[in-house]
């Protein structure tokens, strides 16, 4: 399956998810901070389902 995000979309998932998911684990967020598992996977992963929905691309090999 093709790619649809970009190497700082990627990062920028990553490092939001691993955020929240921080947050959660130090008592900061609470429960909501389990929602960042998402993009941590969408960045880990490469591909994001509601890109290809909506058509948007940011990887700019098309790999």
């Amino acid at each position: 399956m093709k790619r649809n995000e970009g190497t700082l979309d990627r990062a920028a998932r990553i490092g939001a998810g691993a955020g929240l998911i921080g947050l959660h684990l130090a008592g900061v967020l609470g429960p909501w901070g389990w929602i960042g598992i998402v993009p941590l996977l969408t960045g880990l992963v490469g591909r994001c389902p509601l890109y290809r929905l909506l058509g948007i691309d940011t990887c700019r090999l098309g790999s």
